[in-house]
């Protein structure tokens, strides 16, 4: 059986699995989280692969870029992705990265901006299973009354990581 290679990273917003499958980050995800059994299960059976804590080059590297970026000394994140999840899961993710540093959308906007107005429920459903959090950008989308919606690292999380990003990028 194939492997994912994993680490753990403990930041001043949240502990994190990172995760790379064949030279690609595939997790880049909150450790404590209500859909931690889903998402492992999806990435491992979709990739047949079992996790191994093991460090690699691209971890390390993503490990940099993090810092980097919660250091306010980043503002993109260069790394080789591989979305792991349907059709309509990656199109949304796509749609995310799309979303510019220090802005937000809403979920109406977000399934607009992939041309599918009516899918808001579907769409809100996608970027709660990223399994990719901070390097694609689901804290950017908040609720249609420009309340923040809920977050896989938590409301509290989302707010800092907003607020970094004001403070980055303005």
């Amino acid at each position: 059986m194939n492997q994912i290679n994993i680490q753990y990273l403990t930041t001043a917003y949240g502990e994190l699995i990172l995760a790379e499958h064949d030279h690609q980050l595939i997790m880049c995800d909150w450790r404590y989280r209500k859909m931690r059994e889903r998402i492992d299960k999806r990435l491992q059976t979709n990739l047949n692969s079992v996790y191994k804590e093991k460090d690699t080059a691209l971890l390390q590297t993503t490990r940099q870029q993090l810092d980097e970026y919660f250091k306010y000394k980043r503002k993109q994140f260069d790394l080789p992705l591989k979305l792991v999840g349907t059709q309509f899961q990656q199109q949304v993710w796509k749609g995310l990265l799309k979303i510019p540093h220090g802005k937000t959308l809403n979920y109406l906007q977000l399934a607009d901006s992939i041309s599918n107005k009516k899918a808001v429920r579907a769409v809100a459903n996608a970027n709660g299973a990223n399994a990719i959090s901070i390097i694609i950008p689901c804290h950017r989308v908040i609720g249609s009354n420009g309340n923040l919606a809920g977050y896989a690292g938590g409301v509290a999380t989302k707010k800092k990581l907003l607020d970094l990003e004001c403070d980055l990028f303005s």
